[in-house]
């Protein structure tokens, strides 16, 4: 059998082989054709490469919506065996059957990551409102126990996203990312935005489209989940840094109906010394549902916006404001996009103008959904935005409906005409169309305040828009509870780091007494504990309001709980503001699944209620009632509290290290399960062995005080590092180096911790400050554990500490 081998370098071009071969150099990889269509392969890098196949006689010319990096200049080699060709790099094979089009990928080692299925390309003729396209698909062949992530958010309480069917289009509570990454190490990146099936079942896994001109996807090799994260951000965008204050506590409901009720809110907080960094106002601030997110303060119960704005600023607060896709008849958007024909003609909400519920639909509201594809109508959108809103000093943007709400749905709403096609050509991407066009805007204008968005949809690619997805609105229940963790585990390893969800959930449905409930009560706890280890704390929700006072005072067990964890979150703010750092600048994930951090532990793969967040502290939820008694049934169903007796839940800590109780310092092996008691104020919290954890100042907001005498705790167990980052908290000029970092590492051995030289400066940065290194011991003869404390003083030059 004849083999031949060439060295192909960069982007040569031209021919290299004889005709009778079918197949041709093209700028950073090969082009060939088979019987019925054509095959590219084009590497972005030694560990990435596209793969688009479209029939014999048509084109392919697409400019992708997510992906904006351009191919890396990449070397590789060829080798043809047969009807097989083979291409090279120093990280990955490909290797395509010439005879059908076939791919499969192979690690360094030959060892095979993924392969298409033999003739498991498809396309079906497909007439997309009069333009002649197709329905795509491409079906592969994974391991039978192969675990796979990512998909988006679901909420289906399913860590490993195998054996399920997916109808992918965007909705409330409900984000879809065409992308999967496999415990094997890498990702594939399905570039498509209509409509799309996801498959997995015996015959195979297939992504199904509705609407292509060719098969497009991306398949990367990243070793691991963070490296896979990384080469999909570097295809689709980096994550921009959030401001400081945005890691504190928001505080939220549907909806404050008026200025002095959103500025009582927060003097409230401050009179009962509960830190609150951000308060939210929901809808209808515009007045009525004609006016439907008009962008300005028309409700007559917000008289002086401007003054409403700096009264939060004065209490050291921060304003985020809804915003939504859709404008009411009488607005001056929905004129100047109607005169530009970018409005959409489906229903949206709200349904009826008047604003009683349900909706009275005699008297339609005229709202239509604006084409965030058409770069004017995003300068519309914005210009209304900035003069409206941003004139008066609201600090971020909480961009609803932004999947966006598409009601009563009609297959020929999708041939609504966008600015790119057809509406169901392009219809995943909307929420990073629209989000992308508020966040560039802004940049255009401003470095100094950091852009912050708050929205309920996502796209591959919207990391880069400096935008925090939250859940949707979910009704409340212990299920929904417990769906939420896998929800935002699987979005986070699709690449978009930053996710919440509505603290207590969104609807009541399921609490008819609402807040006189104790079940509901203890949920809401249960829920903020979650909400403490998220990358947003937020608090919100409809049919009853969720400020701390309205779960009693200090004292009360819910009450004393609330506040234990809000505090909390803001002790461990340097610890969060650094793996922001890290999120940023090493392409990392705050939320992570134990998969990320414990590949190695096949016991680890699939829990989908416990997650470490960031790369030291194991949380584990609790998702179930342990203090609410229920008797009777139905309409005679009584519940009360019953705190007579202690509950407890399992936690399942990873092999591989040990683990200490966060609370009380007792030592744990991994590889085991654990008990822990957990009275209402206690969530299960493990710290991994060699972990180094900073720990702030007591503060009422995020930046009350300088972080000039932190606790520094050290896990020993294990050498360990961390990384603390300062910046100015709230500008663009860490884009210029304006930031500094201090290294500590823990040598396990020698029971020596040292803080390294100083990197880096910034303006306002602390020359010299304390830093009170505690060392945790494990447990002592009482079962809890001890710790060590050595005060000192750092300039920012190298210091070692001996324990």
């Amino acid at each position: 059998m004849k083999i031949f081998k060439i060295m192909i370098l960069g982007f040569l071009a031209g021919s290299f082989s004889a005709k009778a071969q079918n197949y041709t150099n093209v700028p950073n990889g090969l082009q060939l054709s088979t019987k019925d269509m054509l095959v590219k392969i084009q590497f972005y890098g030694p560990e990435v490469v596209r793969i688009v196949k479209y029939p014999l006689g048509k084109t392919f010319n697409k400019e992708s919506l997510s992906v904006i990096q351009t191919p890396v200049k990449t070397s590789f080699s060829t080798a043809q065996n047969g009807n097989q060709l083979t291409l090279k790099t120093k990280q990955l094979t490909v290797a395509v059957s010439l005879t059908s089009g076939k791919v499969s990928f192979s690690a360094p080692n030959n060892t095979q990551l993924l392969a298409e299925k033999e003739q498991g390309a498809s396309f079906t003729p497909f007439d997309d409102a009069g333009n002649k396209t197709f329905t795509v698909q491409q079906t592969f062949v994974l391991d039978k126990d192969e675990a796979i992530y990512g998909l988006g958010q679901q909420q289906r309480g399913k860590m490993v996203q195998r054996n399920l069917s997916l109808n992918m289009v965007q909705g409330n509570t409900d984000d879809y990312v065409p992308f999967f990454q496999s415990i094997k190490g890498y990702g594939l990146f399905w570039d498509n935005y209509s409509p799309t099936q996801f498959k997995d079942n015996q015959e195979g896994t297939f992504f199904s489209s509705d609407v292509g001109d060719g098969i497009d996807y991306y398949f990367m090799y990243g070793k691991n989940a963070d490296g896979v994260i990384a080469k999909m951000r570097e295809l689709t965008g980096q994550v921009p840094m959030f401001p400081l204050w945005t890691y504190g506590f928001f505080q939220s409901k549907e909806r404050y109906k008026s200025q002095d009720e959103l500025v009582g809110v927060v003097k409230k907080y401050r009179d009962l010394n509960v830190p609150l960094d951000g308060i939210i106002q929901d809808w209808q601030y515009w007045g009525n549902n004609y006016l439907w997110n008009a962008m300005e303060f028309l409700n007559v119960e917000f008289p002086d916006p401007k003054r409403m704005v700096n009264e939060i600023h004065q209490l050291n607060a921060h304003a985020l404001i809804s915003i939504w896709s859709s404008f009411g008849p009488k607005t001056k958007q929905y004129h100047d996009l109607d005169s530009i024909n970018a409005l959409f003609s489906f229903n949206t909400w709200p349904q009826s103008g008047s604003e009683k519920w349900p909706p009275n639909r005699d008297y339609p509201s005229g709202v239509r959904v604006y084409d965030a594809y058409n770069p004017k109508a995003r300068d519309i959108y914005w210009n209304y935005l900035d003069k409206g809103l941003r004139s008066v000093g609201i600090d971020g943007w909480w961009m609803d409906s932004t999947e966006p709400d598409h009601l009563d749905f009609k297959p020929s709403d999708l041939d609504n005409k966008t600015f790119l096609g057809s509406f169901r050509k392009v219809r995943n991407a909307y929420p990073l169309m629209t989000v992308g066009g508020v966040y560039k805007h802004q940049r255009e204008l401003d470095n100094a305040k950091r852009v912050f968005i708050l929205t309920r949809s996502a796209f591959a690619g919207q990391q880069r828009y400096g935008a925090n997805t939250w859940s949707g609105d979910v009704t409340a229940s212990w299920a929904a509870l417990r769906n939420q963790i896998s929800a935002g585990l699987n979005f986070s390893l699709t690449g978009i780091p930053y996710w919440n969800s509505d603290i207590g959930g969104f609807f009541l449905n399921n609490f008819k007494r609402k807040l006189d409930d104790p079940e509901y009560r203890e949920l809401y706890v249960r829920w903020l504990q979650f909400g403490t280890f998220c990358p947003m704390m937020r608090s919100h929700g409809a049919d009853a309001p969720r400020e701390i006072y309205q779960f009693g005072k200090k004292g009360d067990r819910a009450y004393d709980a609330i506040e234990k964890y809000i505090n909390l979150r803001y002790t461990l703010l340097p610890y969060i503001y650094s793996t922001s750092w890290d999120v940023t600048a090493n392409q990392s994930s705050m939320m992570r699944a134990l998969m990320m951090d414990f590949p190695a532990d096949k016991n680890a793969l699939d829990i989908n209620d416990e997650y470490m967040f960031g790369k030291s502290i194991l949380v584990s939820p609790v998702t179930s009632a342990m203090y609410t008694q229920v008797s009777g049934s139905g309409a005679n169903t009584v519940k009360k509290e019953d705190f007579s007796e202690l509950k407890a839940k399992e936690t399942y800590l990873p092999a591989g290290t040990a683990w200490f109780d966060f609370w009380t310092g007792e030592k744990l092996e991994g590889g085991a399960k654990t008990s822990k008691e957990t009275p209402l104020d206690i969530l299960p919290l493990y710290v991994k062995a060699g972990s180094i954890i900073p720990l702030g100042p007591r503060v009422q907001y995020a930046t009350e005080k300088k972080w000039d005498s932190l606790e520094i705790r050290i896990y020993p167990g294990a050498n360990g590092n961390f990384v603390l980052y300062e910046d100015e908290n709230d500008n663009y000029n860490y884009e210029k180096g304006a930031y500094s970092t201090i290294s500590f590492s823990w040598d396990d051995l020698k029971h020596t911790l040292t803080v390294h030289d100083r990197k880096g400066f910034f303006k306002g940065m602390l020359d010299s400050r304390k830093f009170n290194i505690v060392l945790v011991s494990g447990a002592d003869t009482s079962g809890t554990g001890t710790k060590q404390e050595i005060q000192i003083n750092y300039t920012g030059k190298k210091k070692s500490v001996k324990f």
